[in-house]
């Protein structure tokens, strides 16, 4: 039984319209909270292609990327910053005044640390670590990560949203899932919106520290050696392709889940669909039942015509 299609709420149209009308700037004019400050070109083709859709509109968005990230002065709790809050937060830090050293949105060239990465990545010479004595735990820690592509989609109904969550783990995307159910008002439609994303291409490693060396100003010290560093860029490049390929992965299960007619009705559950594969099944049972009838009625007339006649 196919449920009937949903239509887009008025205030869903008022969202929607409100954020492509922030989208439609140019890009030379168009920033964001993100350390990037804009729309990522990696992406934008799939969230233009996204926000032309009935009932889907973007709210953030992130194709993936290699930063260098400095923690903030710690004040009796664990200060981290997830990705999803570095998105809202400032370009020049995030939860607990942390600081970003360097951020690509694109593979690094892998040619440019022959000389080392310390200093692209923000990092003093090698030299200033024999000054750390038995301080090595002290001060702040500088963190290399890399995080695969990660999208938040409004939608207009949990059929649409389904439709999203389903294209996002067909494409490995293990992670997708919706994280708001509800309206923001209790009159509000229930107006889901889904995660894209996945935690498996992540990874993160501790690469220098900084703090006071003999007095002198604060240092910003490697841990690792060069070699180290140009392992660390070697694989965020790997991940970087497969996250491209992943993308386009979804970005063609997203076409088929609402192709032909993009119609959210066309989404069954597990129970409907259960019904509809047993229906099919027994149809398909009585097909071949009356198919071996009709052969057995051909052979035993084939047999009655092969008899000689009976004086």
């Amino acid at each position: 039984m196919k449920t009937p299609t949903p239509t887009s709420s008025a205030t869903f149209i008022r969202r929607k319209t409100t954020i492509l009308a922030q989208l439609s700037v140019p890009d030379s004019e168009y920033t964001d909270a993100s350390p990037k400050g804009s729309v990522d070109g990696g992406i934008r083709t799939l969230i233009d292609e996204i926000n032309n859709r009935d009932g889907l509109v973007t709210t953030s968005s992130c194709a993936g990327r290699v930063s260098v990230y400095l923690e903030g002065q710690k004040k009796g709790s664990k200060d981290d910053v997830s990705r999803e809050g570095a998105i809202q937060g400032s370009a020049v830090g995030g939860k607990g005044g942390g600081e970003w050293l360097f951020v690509s949105h694109e593979p690094v060239e892998e040619g440019e640390g022959e000389r080392g990465y310390e200093g692209p990545f923000g990092l003093g010479s090698r030299g200033e670590g024999s000054k750390l004595g038995n301080g090595m735990g002290e001060g702040r820690l500088i963190h290399f990560k890399f995080e695969p592509m990660i999208l938040h989609v409004l939608t207009t109904s949990p059929q649409h949203a389904q439709l999203v969550i389903q294209a996002g783990i067909e494409a490995g995307f293990r992670e997708t899932g919706a994280v708001s159910l509800i309206g923001r008002k209790a009159e509000e439609d229930a107006m889901p919106i889904v995660a894209v994303r996945s935690m498996g291409l992540s990874f993160e490693s501790l690469i220098g520290l900084e703090r006071d060396v003999e007095g002198a100003s604060q240092q910003r010290i490697p841990l690792v050696t060069s070699e180290y560093l140009r392992m660390l860029v070697k694989i965020s490049n790997g991940r970087f392709a497969e996250n491209q390929k992943r993308i386009a992965r979804f970005q063609t299960a997203l076409r088929t889940a609402f192709s032909p007619k993009e119609n959210p009705a066309e989404w069954e559950d597990a129970e409907a669909r259960r019904g509809r594969k047993r229906e099919e099944g027994l149809k398909r049972r009585e097909a071949l039942k009356k198919e071996a009838l009709q052969a057995e009625e051909h052979v035993d007339l084939g047999v009655i015509l092969q008899q000689p006649d009976v004086l």
